[in-house]
């Protein structure tokens, strides 16, 4: 058997994020067969102390400390961004001029201004891209695309989604600095409205095609905070909730929320679609499961059931364990990682790519539009 080439991937962060990615780096060829074998070249990030720890960690053979030092790095092929957002373009527009394959934590982009110009770079340079929206890759997630493209609901009349938590409610919860930057506006972009309903968006845009007009509206419930790094109490500038209407371009109607604000939540993420002739619903806590309903089941049977989607002939499943035994939210990025390696081996794009993230960036700057227009907005690009 011909030795496969090495990937040496560079990575950039070294946060929740990092540690995803780099354990889905790890274990993608270990249960897929790859055209690449991935080598953990180095990991960047400022605090060199906890940079040599992370690399100890997980087994990066060097680390930097300038991002723009591990680009111009020869032995690198491709670059991770798992940094904050107001990092990811500068990084990917470098990288891509550089030749290098580039991933991007989501959201790609700030605003969509900036996403474009990280898609305008990778597609210049010709390079490999994608966007880390994991979810896609949840098998019960991926089973329910395979239905939708096999015509099983007919014409589709609604979808919608929510992702609710509960961490930002404390009065005394400051904004900004290392782990808390995503309540800081000029890091992140948005609040709610970028970090979790780009996740439901994204979803949605992959099941049920383009949105084409949004009405939404955001709170934002605690109007200042201590700003970490200053010191001083500053205005907040993100959204702690947003809810949007919206029609996609196949005439169907939607509802989408997010909040950090609903206590007793951490991370419940769900999705029902409802077509003419089936419905189908996901609960992240419970990712395994696809609850289906078709009508055309036999009127003395019919009725919601719950597919347990850990078979063999599920999505993904046959690389991991015997039927009937579940994975999990790593499993995610696995996935998306071998995936990517298989769409490059091939010298195909595998989804999402910068591209789709731009799509995203382009529904979520239409609701945040709206929310200050109080108006429906068109979305651009659609």
């Amino acid at each position: 058997m011909a030795a496969k080439k090495t990937l040496n991937i560079g990575l950039v962060g070294y946060g929740f994020m990092g540690r995803t990615h780099s354990n889905a780096f790890l274990q993608a060829p270990r249960f897929f067969d790859l055209p690449f074998r991935p080598a953990l070249a180095a990991v960047c990030a400022r605090n060199v102390d906890r940079a040599k720890s992370f690399a100890e960690n997980w087994g990066y053979a060097s680390i930097e400390s300038d991002w723009r030092a591990l680009i111009d790095r020869k032995d690198i092929d491709l670059i991770d961004i798992a940094s904050p957002n107001n990092t990811h373009a500068e990084i990917a527009i470098a990288a891509a001029k550089a030749g290098k394959m580039v991933l991007c934590e989501k959201p790609l982009g700030r605003t969509a201004d900036e996403a474009s110009s990280m898609v305008a770079a990778v597609e210049a340079a010709g390079v490999a891209n994608m966007v880390w929206y994991n979810y896609r890759r949840v098998p019960a997630v991926t089973m329910l695309k395979h239905l939708l493209q096999q015509d099983r609901f007919g014409r589709i009349f609604h979808y919608r989604s929510q992702f609710l938590q509960d961490w930002t409610i404390s009065r005394d919860l400051p904004q900004g600095g290392e782990g808390l930057w995503r309540l800081d506006a000029s890091v992140a972009g948005s609040g709610v409205t970028g970090d979790l309903l780009a996740h439901n968006i994204d979803m949605a845009l992959w099941l049920n095609g383009p949105i084409i007009e949004v009405s939404a509206m955001t709170e934002t419930f605690i109007k200042e905070r201590k700003h970490t790094i200053t010191g001083e109490v500053a205005p907040v500038r993100i959204d702690d909730a947003s809810a949007f209407l919206c029609r996609f371009a196949n005439g169907s109607m939607a509802l989408f929320e997010a909040t950090r604000y609903a206590r007793g939540h951490k991370a419940l993420f769900t999705l029902e679609i409802n077509g003419e002739r089936a419905s189908a619903a996901w609960d992240l806590h419970d990712l395994h499961r696809l609850e289906y309903f078709d009508h055309r089941d036999d009127a003395q049977l019919r009725g919601w059931k719950s597919i347990h989607v850990t078979d063999s002939d599920h999505p993904y499943m046959k690389n991991w364990w015997v039927p009937g035994l579940q994975i999990g939210y790593e499993h995610t990025f696995i996935h998306q990682f071998a995936d990517f390696l298989l769409g490059v081996g091939a010298n195909k794009p595998a989804a999402p790519t910068f591209r789709d993230g731009l799509a995203t960036e382009y529904v979520t700057d239409a609701v945040l539009r709206s929310a200050r227009t109080r108006q429906w907005e068109a979305v651009a690009g659609s």
